[in-house]
């Protein structure tokens, strides 16, 4: 029998822009920025949220080992939460970011849920779920 996967830890994102990212997902998501050491003095930065975080990786001097091609706005991510998804509706009017469609049914891992999505700096494709 093959070895299982438990569950993801983290994810790295390539970003054009380093703060501007940090700025968007700490305001509209709600993460967290850490700061950690990259070692040889490198300062990384990552978004922290319930047990996992992205790392951040700017583009042209990500670190390695990395993609084969990293590429700002590639990403296509569904994060879920318990806050209702018209409330993230109304968080996100109050910032004046666009929503690009929603509150929609979709289906997920573990059953079916309700999607609201809208777009970070880069363009990466941000969806926000409850469980329905």
């Amino acid at each position: 029998m093959a070895p299982k996967i438990q569950s993801l830890d983290h994810l790295v994102l390539t970003v054009s822009d380093l703060q501007a990212t940090i700025d968007f997902y700490e305001a509209a998501l709600g993460m967290t920025p850490q700061s950690f050491a990259a070692g040889g003095g490198k300062q990384r930065w990552a978004l922290g949220f319930g047990q996992q975080k992205i790392n951040l990786h700017q583009a042209g001097a990500e670190f390695e080992p990395k993609a084969t091609r990293p590429t700002p706005g590639s990403a296509d991510l569904c994060f879920l939460s318990e806050t209702p998804v018209a409330d993230w509706l109304a968080h996100w009017e109050s910032l004046d970011l666009p929503v690009l469609e929603g509150p929609v049914d979709r289906t997920g891992a573990q059953g079916r849920l309700v999607s609201v999505y809208l777009r970070d700096p880069d363009g990466n494709l941000i969806e926000v779920s409850n469980r329905a």
